[in-house]
C-alpha cells in the first residue's frame, strides 16, 4: 500500500504495492507506445494494470516513496487495497499535467489527486523562461529532424528504455 517511485529517463513512474511483489499502475492503452517508454505520457487514456513490480521496472531504479504521508493521512490499508484492486483493468482519462500516474497513485492512498512532478516541472518551466527569455526549448535532446521528423522522435522516445541502467533499490 506504498506508493512506489520508478526512475525512468526523463520522468518518473509511480504504482502502488498492493501484494506479493505486485502492483499497479498506469499503462498505455495500446501496444502502440510500450510501457516504459517516455512516448507512453502523450496518450490521453490510460489502462489500470496489476503486474509484477519486476515487469513494471524495465530495468529501472525505484525506491518506495511515501512522501506525502506528512501533509496528508493515508486512508486506512483496507479500504485502499479496495479502491485500489477495484479500479484494476479500467481505462482511464490521462493528462501529462493533471491525470497521470503520480496523481493516480495518490489519489488511491490518500484520496488527493496530486503530483509535485508537475509541479516542479512548472517551476522548472517558468524559471528557464524568465532566464532565457521565453524560448521554448525542448526538455530532452531530440534525433536529428533532417527526414521524416515525426517518425524519427516517435522512434527515438519508443526505444528509450532504461535497460542499460544497474537494477537497484532505494529502500
Amino acid at each position: 500500500h506504498d506508493l512506489i517511485e520508478i526512475f525512468r529517463i526523463g520522468y518518473e513512474h509511480w504504482a502502488i504495492y498492493v501484494e506479493d511483489d505486485c502492483v499497479v499502475h498506469l499503462a498505455p492503452p495500446s501496444e502502440e507506445f510500450k510501457a516504459g517508454s517516455i512516448m507512453s505520457v502523450f496518450s490521453s487514456r490510460a489502462l489500470v494494470k496489476y503486474s509484477r513490480l519486476e515487469d513494471v521496472l524495465h530495468g529501472c531504479s525505484w525506491k518506495v516513496n511515501n512522501k506525502l504521508d506528512g501533509t496528508y493521512l493515508p486512508l486506512p490499508v483496507d479500504k485502499i487495497i479496495q479502491r485500489t484492486k477495484k479500479m484494476i483493468n479500467k481505462i482511464v482519462q490521462y493528462s501529462l499535467i493533471d491525470g497521470n500516474c503520480e496523481h493516480f497513485v495518490n489519489d488511491l492512498r490518500y484520496g488527493v489527486s496530486r503530483s509535485q512532478q508537475v509541479g516542479h516541472l512548472g517551476s522548472a518551466m517558468a524559471s528557464g523562461s524568465a532566464l532565457l527569455g521565453n524560448v521554448n526549448m525542448p526538455l530532452f535532446p531530440l534525433p536529428s529532424l533532417s527526414i521524416a521528423p515525426h517518425e524519427k522522435i516517435v522512434s527515438f522516445w519508443k526505444n528509450l528504455e532504461c535497460t542499460q541502467l544497474p537494477l537497484q533499490k532505494y529502500i
